[in-house]
């Protein structure tokens, strides 16, 4: 699913202005023979590897959003384990000119069941990797996915670490 109504609704109000919005990162691993895999999508708008991510919609909670997003960006059916991170991004703006800012938390999921496949059209990729052998991941993201590998039993809070 590209850019949620709601949003494209208030757009239409507000014009590119800096938007507030609830954000959702989902850290999914697998166990297998020969250790854990994580789950990764090649973004199609810039080509990054990164964990699922998306938008949280009006009265949903963060944790269904998660497995929403995992289910819809990547064909797989995933259970949330815990919480690992909160925290703000940067503000992002976009190539038409739109400004957002996302409180964005960040689950370790466990996988269920499914055979990842790019099916919401947002991703040109979607695969499970194994954790010593894991594709480029930058920024933010390698910050969270990082958190989720630790698996610390508190949930980290505030400015991703490096």
């Amino acid at each position: 699913m590209a850019t949620p109504d709601f949003i494209i609704d208030l757009r239409e109000k507000i014009g590119t202005m800096p938007l507030w919005l609830s954000g959702v990162t989902a850290c999914v691993h697998r166990e297998t023979d020969a250790g854990t895999e994580w789950l990764l999508a090649r973004r199609a708008d810039n080509g990054s590897w990164t964990p699922v991510t998306g938008i949280i919609d009006p009265g949903e909670h963060p944790g269904d959003a998660a497995l929403r997003e995992v289910a819809e960006a990547a064909d797989v059916v995933a259970e949330i384990e815990r919480l690992v991170w909160v925290d703000v991004t940067d503000v992002v703006t976009y190539a038409n000119g739109d400004q957002t800012q996302y409180i964005n938390f960040t689950f370790r999921c466990r996988y269920v069941s499914g055979e990842p496949a790019p099916a919401d059209g947002e991703n040109t990729e979607v695969g499970f990797f194994p954790e010593d052998a894991l594709p480029a991941v930058e920024g933010r993201h390698a910050a969270v996915l990082a958190a989720a590998i630790r698996n610390k039993p508190e949930c980290g809070l505030g400015p991703l670490p490096s």
